[in-house]
Parts: structure tokens; sequence; C-alpha cells
């Protein structure tokens, strides 16, 4: 299945922009280039069409004989964070082996984009935190069960405990992905766009960031519409004091 153009970026951090109108807005910086084109696959020789990308170079000493010797056709060095994007044959045939791209060949301003990593780890947590259980009654008849996860299962029957069962384990550290985020703004010069809201991991990590694949346009829910006045005296008067009325 294809899906759409984007490009590999590693986040930075969040902080706030304000808009033209004076909104501050919450965003998140991604660093997404440059990301360089290390290989074409094509229907013909591979069975289906992607882009090789890869982002944020790595010491020759670092990769091993496989790889250089894939990257020999482009002359390129070897990059840390490297995926495919499955496209159309004629997406691909657009870019050249060795082609680097950059966020403002890809993305426009105030697009959907799709955002996809891995979400933070928290380690092992118990049924409370990782499924939302209420626990036992705190009063006086429990005790050191406040937090337990309860029954797992019988005993004859059916003698095993099924699968799925939700119990305490590993929380986090899985792939997400998060849709429909608003490029805010791109960055040219440092090779970064501001995306408006969180998007999944921390610091330094790396992401995948593609054009949305169910929305053409961005839009946040409630913009556009007009402001309901209030009935009630006391709060319009209050608006009117602030000079909001």
């Amino acid at each position: 299945m294809a899906q759409k153009i984007g490009l590999l970026g590693k986040k930075i951090g969040m902080t706030q922009v304000f808009a033209e109108d004076g909104e501050s807005v919450p965003v998140t910086v991604i660093q997404t280039g440059p990301c360089f084109v290390l290989a074409k696959r094509t229907v013909d020789r591979d069975g289906y069409s992607a882009l090789v990308l890869g982002f944020d170079e790595k010491p020759v000493r670092l990769a091993n004989k496989a790889t250089m010797g894939a990257l020999k056709e482009g002359n390129m060095k070897p990059q840390r964070f490297v995926r495919e994007l499955r496209l159309d044959q004629a997406e691909v045939e657009k870019y050249q082996v060795g082609q680097a791209i950059g966020p403002k060949d890809v993305f426009q301003q105030n697009m959907p984009i799709d955002v996809e990593g891995f979400s933070k780890g928290k380690g092992f947590q118990g049924v409370m935190k990782r499924h939302n259980m209420v626990g036992k009654p705190a009063t006086h008849g429990t005790h050191e069960y406040f937090r337990h996860g309860g029954s797992i299962g019988c005993r004859l029957t059916p003698q095993r405990v099924h699968k799925g069962k939700r119990m305490g384990g590993h929380m986090g550290d899985v792939k997400t992905t998060v849709q429909n985020l608003q490029l805010f703004r791109i960055m040219e010069e440092e090779n970064c766009i501001l995306v408006r809201g969180g998007v999944p991991g921390g610091i330094n990590q790396y992401v995948v960031v593609t054009v949305a694949a169910t929305r053409l346009k961005y839009k946040r829910k409630g913009e556009g519409k007009e402001e309901v006045r209030s009935k009630n005296p006391l709060k319009a008067s209050k608006k009117a004091a602030a000079g909001r009325g």
C-alpha cells in the first residue's frame, strides 16, 4: 500500500511561538533534514516501489561492509536512521539516488502531517497505571491488596491464564502514529519544522514525518466558529470591562 511522501527527522524538543494574531501556540521542533535518497525500489526488480531515505550521518568506522556496499551507487556516507517510504512508481521517479531533500521540498506551511515514532518507555507498571483499574477498596478490612489486579483465572477450567489478560508489565516504548497535526512553520535555514502540539517520543528520538494520509486540509475543532455571547449579564459585563465585548 502506497503512502504519502515524507522525511525522517529528530525530535529536538518543545517551545512556544506566537501566531500573526498574537495567539501563543505550543509547538514541537523537529529537525527534518537534510535527508538523502540512499536507494530506490522498483516494481520490476523488487516487486514494489519505494524510496530509501537516510538521516543523521555517522562515521564510516561504525558501518559494516554490507552497508558501505549498498551506498556505492550514489557515493553516499552511512546514515544513522534509515527507513523505506513506499510510494507510487511515478513519485519515486521524481528523485535521484544521492539527492538531498529538505522540508521545503516536501512540506508546505499549515498542511496536515502524520508523525510516527516510539512512545516514551514507562518501565514495569502495575494494573492501575497500565490498564486504569480501580484497585481494591481502601477500607479497614483490606490489607496489602490495595493496588492488586485480583483474580486471573480458575483452577480446573481452563487451568491456564487466558491470552491478553490485563496484568502488570512493560508499559510504553511502542510504535505509535499521531495523525493530522498542523505543520505550523518551516525553518528552511535550520532544516526544522514547527509542529503544533505534541509528537511521540522523547528528546533526540528519531521520527518519521509524512504528509497526512486522511486529510487534505488542517482544521482545528471549533476553528472559524463565531463565539456565542452569554445571556448572563454578569459575564457580559466582565467581558465588556476586559475590552472583549
